[in-house]
C-alpha cells in the first residue's frame, strides 16, 4: 500500500520563500493565470472545431472547474502549502502519486510559459512587426526570467496590475460586442446569421475542442500553490477563491457567446485573433489595434504568473526530496533562483522551434496542455475525496467546505472520467491522452521508487514547506 507523504522538514536559511502576498494578489494571480493564450487565442481554435457547440464546451469546462476549485479551496485552506495539489495528492494516495502530480504540473506549467510567450511574441510581430516573432519570444522570455528573481512581493504587486489590465479589456470587449449585436454601433448587427450548424464537425469535433478548452482555464489552480507566500494563508486562498470562480466564467462564456455570434466559423480570424476580429467587425478597426497590444500585455501576465507557479511547484518537490535538493535552495530574497531557471528551459528552447516551424509550435502546445489539466483535475478530485472522508472519520475542523459531498465530487470525477473516455473514442486527441497517461504512470513509478529509497534510508518525506515554519 502507498505510504502517505510524512510530517517533518529540515529548514535551513537555504531554503526558505518569504512571505509578502496578499488577498487580492492572489486573485489577480490566479486570473492573470488563467486569462491568456487560452481565451485569446485558444478560444478561436475551440470555437473552429466545435461550432456553436463550444459554448455548451465552455459551460461544461466551466462548471468542472468551479467544483475542482472548490474541492482545492477545502484542502488549500485546512493545510496550505507550495507544493499545493502535489502534496494534496501524496497526503491522500502515496508519495508516488505526490510525485507524478508535482512533476506533471511543473512539466504543463513550463508548456504553458512557452505558449504564452510565443503568443504575446506572434501579438506584438503582427502589431509592430520590427523583429520577427522568435526574436520577440527570446526578449520576453529574458525579459520575465528577471522578473521572476526579484522577489515575490514585488512580482505580486505588477501582477495585480497587469491582471487588472485584462480585466478592464475584458469588460470593455463584452460591453462593445453586445453593442454591435444590439445593432447600437454603426454596423449593422449579425443577429443570428453566422451561428450555422451546431456541430460542424460532428461530435469528435467538441471532444477535439475539450481538451483546448480546458487549457483555457488551465492555472486558475496557481492560487493553492500561491497561498503559502501569504501572511495568513488559510483566509487569503479561501477569500479569493470565493471571489475569483464566478468572475472566470463571466468572462469566458462572455466572450465566446460573443465571437460565435460575431465572427462566421469559416473567418480566419477566429483562429488568428477571435478578439481583435470581432472590434474590427464592429467597425472599431482603431480599437481593435489598440486591444491587440492589450492583448499582448495580457498574456505576458499570464506568462509570469505560470513561470512563477513552476518554479515554486519546483521548490517544493525539491523541499520534499522529489527533485534535486539544489532547487529547494533560495536568494536572500526569497526566490528559489535554481527552480526558475530550470522552468524556463523548455521556454528558451521553444524560441529555435518557433524559427524554424512558425505558428505550429503554439498549436501543438495548446493540445498538450488539455490533456495534462485533465489529469491534474482528476488527481485533485480524487485527492479531496480521500482526504475530506478522512478528516470527517477524524473530526478536523475545516475553514472552507465542498458543497454537496460526497456527490457532487463524484459527480465531477465521473464528468472528467467521460472527458477522458471521449478522447480515447476520437482519433485527434487520442494519442495527446494516452501519451500523458503513460508519462503520468511512468511518473507514478518513479515517485514510488524514490519514496522507498528515502524510506528505507531513514529519510522522512516533508509536509511543510519552509515558509510556514
Amino acid at each position: 500500500m502507498a505510504e502517505p507523504e510524512q510530517d517533518h522538514i529540515a529548514v535551513t536559511d537555504e531554503s526558505r520563500l518569504k512571505t509578502g502576498l496578499r488577498p487580492r494578489h492572489l486573485v489577480m494571480m490566479s486570473l492573470g493565470s488563467a486569462i491568456g493564450a487560452g481565451l485569446f487565442v485558444g478560444s478561436g481554435e475551440g470555437i473552429a472545431l466545435a461550432g456553436p457547440a463550444a459554448l455548451v464546451a465552455y459551460a461544461i469546462i466551466g462548471l468542472i472547474i468551479v467544483s475542482v476549485m472548490r474541492m482545492l479551496g477545502e484542502l488549500a485552506a485546512a493545510d496550505p502549502n507550495p507544493g499545493a495539489f502535489s502534496y494534496y495528492v501524496g497526503k491522500a494516495l502515496g508519495s508516488g502519486a505526490g510525485f507524478m502530480m508535482g512533476w506533471l504540473w511543473w512539466v504543463q506549467m513550463t508548456l504553458v510559459v512557452s505558449a504564452e510567450a510565443l503568443a504575446a511574441a506572434e501579438g506584438l510581430n503582427s502589431l509592430v512587426g520590427v523583429l520577427p516573432a522568435w526574436w520577440w519570444a527570446l526578449i520576453f522570455m529574458v525579459v520575465f526570467t528577471l522578473l521572476n528573481l526579484s522577489g515575490a512581493a514585488n512580482f505580486g504587486e505588477l501582477e495585480f496590475w497587469l491582471a487588472l489590465v485584462k480585466i478592464v479589456f475584458i469588460v470593455v470587449f463584452l460591453a462593445i460586442g453586445a453593442a454591435y449585436l444590439f445593432g447600437w454601433t454603426s454596423e449593422p448587427s449579425p443577429g443570428m446569421e453566422n451561428v450555422g450548424a451546431i456541430l460542424p464537425n460532428g461530435i469528435g469535433g467538441v471532444t477535439a475542442a475539450l481538451l483546448v478548452i480546458a487549457f483555457a482555464f488551465g492555472g486558475i489552480e496557481i492560487i493553492a500553490v500561491a497561498a503559502a507566500e501569504t501572511d495568513d494563508p488559510g483566509p487569503s486562498v479561501t477569500k479569493a477563491i470565493r471571489t475569483i470562480v464566478w468572475r472566470i466564467l463571466v468572462f469566458y462564456i462572455g466572450s465566446v457567446l460573443i465571437i460565435i455570434l460575431v465572427l462566421p466559423i469559416d473567418d480566419d480570424r477566429l483562429q488568428s485573433g477571435p478578439f481583435v476580429g470581432v472590434l474590427e467587425q464592429a467597425g472599431l478597426p482603431a480599437v481593435a489595434t489598440t486591444m491587440g497590444a492589450i492583448i499582448v500585455i495580457a498574456l505576458l501576465s499570464s506568462m509570469n504568473v505560470n513561470l512563477y507557479g513552476a518554479s515554486r511547484m519546483l521548490f517544493s518537490l525539491g523541499v520534499r526530496g522529489m527533485a534535486p535538493t539544489v532547487t529547494a535552495r533560495t536568494a536572500s530574497n526569497g526566490v528559489p533562483v535554481r527552480a526558475v531557471l530550470a522552468s524556463v528551459v523548455v521556454g528558451f528552447a521553444m524560441v529555435p522551434a518557433n524559427y524554424v516551424w512558425g505558428e505550429q509550435v503554439l498549436d501543438q502546445l495548446l493540445a498538450l496542455v488539455g490533456s495534462t489539466l485533465l489529469v491534474t483535475w482528476l488527481s485533485i478530485t480524487a485527492a479531496q475525496i480521500v482526504l475530506r472522508r478522512r478528516a470527517d472519520r477524524n473530526g478536523v475542523h475545516l475553514p472552507m467546505k465542498m458543497w454537496l459531498y460526497p456527490y457532487l465530487s463524484w459527480a465531477t470525477l465521473i464528468a472528467l472520467a467521460v472527458i477522458v473516455a471521449l478522447g480515447l473514442w476520437t482519433e485527434s486527441v487520442r494519442s495527446q491522452i494516452v501519451s500523458t497517461a503513460v508519462l503520468a504512470v511512468v511518473l507514478w513509478g518513479v515517485g514510488t521508487i524514490v519514496a522507498r529509497r528515502r524510506s528505507a534510508a531513514g529519510e522522512a518525506t516533508p509536509r511543510h514547506s519552509p515558509s510556514e515554519e
